[in-house]
């Protein structure tokens, strides 16, 4: 399941009208010019992930490296936007941890590159971008979403919640994208583990317990919502969760 496909093509803006090929370009030694781009920390319960989000600026297709460009292909001005970003956030998170800019590309399935010993995941909507990290000999998976907080769209319910779901959470927080962001994060944390694409209906989401029990892979992941301007979704297993399934 993707994001972009039932709340709006994150990849295409007929409204886009700045060309940052006359701006900015890729930057490969840019360590200075990264300290100057702002990313807003957010702390959630675990405290072996890193969270950051940062909004999406018109210069921020210059914090990506060449071959992450060369890797975006075609991509409009505004996705390679949202990339870079996403990237500031991420290279801003694994300075703390003592890694030098290094370029994030994405495997052939779409997941993101990490250093040695790092997991972490990549989010955006139109105007803000999120990433997560965390040390793998604490954290086995993490994903991530953001999404503006403003109602789904029509017509999403069902295609978004389990009948379950629907006979326990009110129409009010049904009608909101919570559920939405959490099983998104859900899937990214889920996929490279275990190699499934994954259905909404696969997902279903225990905010009192703060678990998702994904049932096509039989594994139960741990989630957090943050809620403000965006609503963050954020699903992890321990890597002592992820050892003792194999």
């Amino acid at each position: 399941m993707r994001a972009q496909e039932l709340v709006g093509d994150d990849f295409w803006d007929p409204l886009a009208q700045f060309d940052m090929g006359e701006l900015a370009g890729p930057v490969d030694g840019h360590e200075e010019k990264e300290l100057a781009f702002k990313v807003d920390i957010i702390r959630f319960d675990q405290p072996s992930i890193l969270v950051g989000i940062r909004s999406v600026g018109r210069v921020d297709e210059a914090a990506l490296f060449a071959s992450e460009v060369a890797a975006l292909g075609r991509a409009v001005p505004k996705v390679r936007r949202q990339s870079g970003a996403a990237r500031i956030i991420a290279r801003t998170l694994l300075g703390t941890l003592g890694f030098p800019p290094v370029p994030i590309l994405t495997a052939r399935s779409g997941v993101p590159t990490w250093p040695a010993g790092i997991v972490g995941s990549l989010a955006h909507h139109d105007r803000v971008a999120a990433a997560a990290i965390a040390e793998k000999d604490t954290i086995g998976a993490v994903g991530i979403d953001i999404e503006p907080d403003e109602p789904l769209p029509d017509g999403l319910i069902e295609l978004v919640t389990t009948s379950r779901e629907r006979s326990i959470y009110d129409l009010r927080l049904l009608q909101r994208r919570d559920l939405f962001v959490l099983k998104e994060a859900v899937y990214k944390a889920c996929f490279p583990l275990c190699n499934q694409i994954l259905d909404f209906q696969d997902v279903e989401i225990d905010l009192k317990s703060g678990a998702a029990y994904v049932s096509r892979v039989d594994r139960t992941f741990s989630i957090e919502l943050y809620n403000s301007e965006n609503i963050i979704g954020l699903a992890y297993l321990s890597i002592h969760s992820v050892l003792s399934s194999r």
